[in-house]
This record gives structure tokens, sequence and C-alpha cells, in this order.
């Protein structure tokens, strides 16, 4: 596949200079220091712990179900949680935590009680997207977690496709406790390190906090428009 082209980039960024009344600076470029970055001071003393009860606190007001447990009860949380929405099919990420977190053989059990599983294969994309579109839940880790605003950030990867989060009609996101930090600051920062030091970072990086909703209308919140209707977070000690 052929790369992107850019049409005009010199052009536009000298007109944008020009209006400015200066020269456009192509090199010496230092990024500046601003002298109040009041978004670092959020949340800053909080310990782990304190930051999980801001994250259940924030549950309530996005209509997410929260549930804290560990290691050794996982399994079972995700059978009450998933028996609870009906499920009788499944689908999650080709991720290797769940073999670390000891569930990959609750999943591998699930024929046993006639619930249907599949789990992402970025060899057929499309039957993927097809399964997700009619599973009853969708189930993924998350990578970082905002805890105040309640929201997972799930780096897509080619096991980790997106539809398994988005188009089933419930979503459980496994919530390990290390990956919560105060807000959105620790996860761009986090980001633009792994680009700074060269990494590949994802294509796709979403933000999902609790259900899909709109409130477009009349101003009137309707919950699960265009996505998962009810979403569970999981939080594990790890």
């Amino acid at each position: 596949m052929p790369e992107g082209l850019v049409q005009n980039r010199d052009s536009f960024l000298n007109n944008i200079a020009k209006n400015l009344g200066r020269e456009r600076k192509t090199a010496n470029v230092v990024r500046p220091n601003w002298k109040h970055q009041p978004q670092w001071k959020v949340l800053q003393n909080k310990s782990v712990d304190e930051l999980v009860d801001v994250l259940e606190k924030q549950c309530k007001n996005i209509h997410t179900n929260f549930v804290r447990t560990t290691k050794a009860s996982l399994a079972d949380k995700l059978d009450e949680i998933i028996t609870a929405y009906g499920g009788k099919s499944v689908i999650t990420w080709d991720d290797e935590r769940f073999e670390a977190f000891g569930i990959s053989g609750y999943f591998d059990s699930l024929k046993e009680k006639d619930v249907e599983f599949h789990r992402w294969d970025p060899a057929i994309r499309e039957e993927n997207v097809t399964f997700a579109e009619r599973a009853d839940v969708g189930i993924t880790f998350s990578d970082m977690t905002l805890a105040e605003s309640g929201t997972v950030v799930l780096f897509s990867d080619k096991g980790k496709g997106r539809s398994v989060s988005l188009l089933p009609a419930t979503y459980i996101a496994i919530i390990p406790k290390s990956s919560i930090v105060p807000r959105m600051s620790q996860v761009t920062r986090e980001i633009h390190k792994r680009v700074e030091a060269g990494e590949i970072v994802p294509s796709c990086v979403n933000f999902i906090t609790g259900p899909s909703n709109s409130a477009d209308i009349e101003m009137n919140l309707v919950v699960g428009v265009h996505g998962p209707i009810k979403v569970s977070y999981v939080v594990v000690e790890d």
C-alpha cells in the first residue's frame, strides 16, 4: 500500500507563520515549559486504593456496574456477570493476559454451559466482526483506566479488535488495579513517551466511558444508543 501524501504542507504552514507576523520556524523548536500545569494536580496525592474508590463512585454516574475481585475469584465473577446479562455468546480479545490471570480455562468451559465462545483471530477479520455484531457479551482488558472519568483505555492490536468492545449488546472490562491512573493526562503522557522512545503506538486508542449514550434529543439522556447497553468494570487485585 503506498504511503499517504500530504499536499501543500509547506505553503500552508508558511501562511500560518506569516499571519502570526513571523518567519516559520523549521529548526531548534523547543517545547515550552508552562508555568502553570494544573492537569497534574488532579488526584495527584491519591493512593491506588483511593483511586479505586474514586472510580467506583464515578461508575454510579456513568451507569456502569462496578465489581472488585481477586485473580482467584475472577472467573466466578465473570460467570456471575455473564449469567446476569443472559449471555449465550461471548467474544474476547486474543490476549495473553487472560492466561496470566488464570481465566483461559473458564472460557474453554463455556461450551459446557451452551454458551458460544469466540476469540478474536486476525486471520479471519470479517468473521470476527460478524460474530461481534451478534454477540451478547464482549470482554477485554483495560490497558489504562481513568479514575476521574470512569474511562477504560484500549490499545488496539492485531489480536485486539475494536469490535469486541463496541458491537456486543453488553461489555465487560477487566481492570487490573495497577492500570488505574488519575486522569487522561497520564495516558497522553504515556503515549507520548512511547512515541519518543521509537515504539510503535497502536493506530487506534479507544477511550470508553461506560455504556453508549446520547442526550442529543431535547437533552434527554438515553443509554445504549449505538453500542453496549450495559457495561461492567471488574477491578482485579494484581
